[in-house]
């Protein structure tokens, strides 16, 4: 969980998100980034490649001797490139943590030239920036387990946190990394644990902050944890409260999205469509089944990184009476139709036919991001808004009512 994702970035910091996504600009999100689990909607994001983030820097003015090291250090930022063939086939965990250990020593070494530059030119207008910089750069090696980079970390931190001149903004963010970290570095796998020290730690950022407006946004993402961690009513109890402090606008919306989906759980799930094989799909009238609900894209790779594991559930639990009902989000009915012929996907899918740039069963279920599973028992009745882990063990629950 990025919790540092609600704050702000500016300037060339932004260059530091490329080392933990990995990501050509020029395609499709169709590779699973090291950093993330989860594709946002209803589109891919589409993001800069290197030369188009460069373009975007604020320019180095004449070109001095400190100009032209500044744009030369820029340029030489260049983080490992995701390896193609992780588009069509997901990568081993040994592959793919040798690609985050690749990440974190190129991180640190770029936050090394960062140091230099600022160390050196310290009266340069982008001094700032690349001090910022390298925070941002050692967060990244720090994450991935470089011990140096945490201690050097932790001792910038420290040092710009006694500073009386640093601003709020500046104060609040370095904090909510630092609880961040605190709480990767935990690696514990209970995850209700870890939820309830990240809650803690947001709490004490709220009385530290009260009157400050991301503090409504950390607790929506304990929400979003306890979903996760399949407790419906610790996530409640806080979106209603985040709901009742009456947020800016687009938290406030994502809270009530919250509340709204909770609502569902335990209610019949009404979903019906014409797939794009001609079936016509009605959850209601599956009565009897296990249906897993699967919102998915072609072009999300944290999706067809799952596509194995759910194929072979279905192969296994199908006779027992387990169906699946795919919601896809693809705006390519063509891309849709491929991977579910080149797939052998037996169940039924749903593509909108609109022309719209969302997705009718995305919208009206609040579905924020993908993958996400949902499970409806024999009765029909929604059980499950995120079934991804253990979903074997959940459904095989399911069958046995």
């Amino acid at each position: 969980m990025n919790l540092a994702r609600l704050l702000p970035l500016t300037g060339v910091a932004a260059l530091a998100l490329l080392f933990v996504t990995g990501c050509d600009g020029s395609k499709k999100d169709a590779t699973p980034p090291p950093a993330t689990n989860q594709a946002a909607l209803p589109k891919p994001p589409v993001r800069q490649g290197d030369a188009d983030l460069l373009s975007t820097l604020p320019s180095a003015g004449p070109l001095t001797a400190e100009g032209r090291a500044w744009e030369e250090l820029v340029k030489s930022l260049q983080p490992p490139e995701v390896p193609p063939e992780w588009q069509t086939t997901p990568p081993s965990e040994a592959a793919l943590a040798e690609f985050q250990r690749k990440q974190g020593a190129l991180a640190g070494e770029a936050a090394d030239k960062m140091r230099d530059f600022h160390t050196k030119y310290p009266t340069n207008e982008h001094a700032a920036e690349a001090r910022d910089m390298e925070r941002q750069l050692l967060g990244v090696s720090a994450q991935i387990g470089n011990t140096n980079a945490q201690r050097r970390l932790l001792e910038m931190d420290e040092a710009r946190l006694k500073d009386p001149s640093l601003p709020e903004d500046e104060r609040l963010q370095i904090k909510v990394q630092a609880l961040e970290r605190s709480i990767t570095e935990r690696k514990d796998t209970n995850m209700a644990a870890n939820l309830v020290a990240l809650e803690t730690g947001v709490r004490a950022l709220q009385k530290e902050f009260p009157k400050r407006t991301e503090i409504p946004g950390l607790l929506l993402g304990v929400a979003e944890g306890w979903i996760d961690n399949a407790q419906p009513d610790k996530a409640r109890k806080l979106a209603q409260e985040i709901a009742e402090a009456k947020p800016d606008a687009e938290i406030l919306e994502a809270a009530q999205a919250i509340l709204k989906k909770l609502d569902r759980i335990g209610k019949p799930l009404e979903i019906k469509f014409k797939a794009i094989d001609g079936r016509e799909v009605d959850v209601q009238a599956m009565k009897g089944k296990v249906v897993l609900v699967d919102f998915w894209a072609t072009w999300c790779g944290p999706c067809v990184a799952e596509l194995p594991k759910v194929k072979a559930l279905y192969e296994k639990l199908h006779p027992k009476g387990f169906e699946i009902v795919g919601i896809s989000f693809d705006q390519e009915k063509p891309a849709l139709e491929k991977m579910v012929a080149s797939e052998k996907m037996a169940w039924p899918q749903f593509f909108d036919e609109s022309g719209g740039k969302g997705n009718k069963f995305g919208e009206e279920f609040q579905i924020a991001g993908i993958p996400t599973l949902w499970l409806v028992d024999k009765k029909g009745i929604l059980r499950d808004i995120n079934a991804r882990e253990n979903l074997a063990e959940r459904v095989e629950k399911l069958l046995a009512e």
